[in-house]
């Protein structure tokens, strides 16, 4: 796997949901539902878009 930044803020998204448990839409929490919907946001942009900046800004990505 390449070391993108796209790649570590997909790895960062995807550790946040693992470690705060199954997802569950009944619950409807707010944090769960922003983190999976940027995970959706990021893996539907190319590696150049800016939304990959923007989220590796927001989840402290470097």
């Amino acid at each position: 796997m390449i070391d993108s930044l796209k790649n570590r803020v997909r790895e960062k998204l995807m550790r946040q949901l693992r470690e705060d448990g199954p997802y569950d839409p009944d619950l409807d929490d707010p944090r769960l539902v922003s983190v999976a919907t940027d995970l959706d946001a990021l893996d539907s942009v190319p590696d150049d878009d800016p939304l990959v900046e923007q989220l590796a800004e927001r989840y402290l990505v470097f």
